[in-house]
């Protein structure tokens, strides 16, 4: 059986919202959501945190992540990309010996995020024998009613053609990245050293109140009211 690895990002700097992985949310730390969704995920074979932040380390092993090793600090600046990270654990781990099929990246700022998505994103993963799963939602609106402006703010030429005159309901389902669940092929990532979806990558969709991605403060009072009415098991 393919062993797949529950890979958990919480760097300690964050500018939009400082401190937001430890942030107290519907009451704990909004990194303890991610935490728990992954370790109630019956496919994952280990769950461990990379961070370089000691608050964040202690509260993922609070919750019950494992903290095998400390973020170097070159990998936790706002240059550092997911890749970098990515390759950073899985190369340390092999060091120590774990070797894994399959990594799960899990970020907390997606707490509504349910071990059934985990697991359904791997399913689904085993199911189509892809080399990647990431999770998508349904956009809030069409994209073909957002256009860039140019610094007078002109409306002319926003709409594409065709498009003003058509209702939404009969515009194609668009869907958007959610940031909630991203899974590789670990020897493909490590060899391509790419995390680009090709033709053998797949989308699995969560509905659009389990797809909050918490960057600002508005996103956080959102997704604190949702976990405060429905917890992790909302559904569309």
């Amino acid at each position: 059986m393919p062993r797949f690895l529950g890979l958990i990002l919480a760097r300690g700097g964050s500018k939009r919202l400082p401190r937001k992985n430890v942030l107290p949310m519907a009451g704990k730390p909004l990194l303890a959501w991610t935490v728990a969704a992954a370790k109630a995920a019956r496919r994952l074979d280990r769950v461990i945190l990379s961070t370089d932040d000691d608050e964040i380390a202690a509260v993922g092993r609070e919750y019950g992540a494992e903290v095998p090793f400390t973020r170097p600090a070159e990998l936790a600046s706002d240059t550092a990309t997911g890749l970098d990270v990515i390759l950073h654990a899985l190369r340390t781990l092999a060091e120590q010996g774990q070797h894994y099929d399959y990594v799960v990246i899990l970020q907390p700022t997606s707490p509504l995020r349910s071990a059934q998505d985990i697991d359904g994103a791997i399913e689904l993963l085993l199911e189509k024998h892809a080399d990647a799963v990431v999770s998508v939602c349904e956009t809030d609106h069409p994209p073909e009613w957002s256009n860039t402006l140019p610094d007078d703010r002109s409306m002319a030429g926003f709409y594409r053609p065709g498009i003003r005159s058509t209702r939404s309901q009969d515009l194609p389902r668009s869907y958007r990245l959610n940031g909630a669940v991203y899974v590789y092929s670990c020897d493909r990532t490590l060899r391509s050293g790419s995390l680009d979806m090709d033709d053998n990558c797949y989308a699995y969709i969560m509905p659009r109140e389990r797809s909050v991605d918490i960057d600002s403060a508005i996103d956080f009072e959102i997704a604190q009211l949702f976990l405060k009415r429905f917890g992790t098991e909302t559904t569309a």
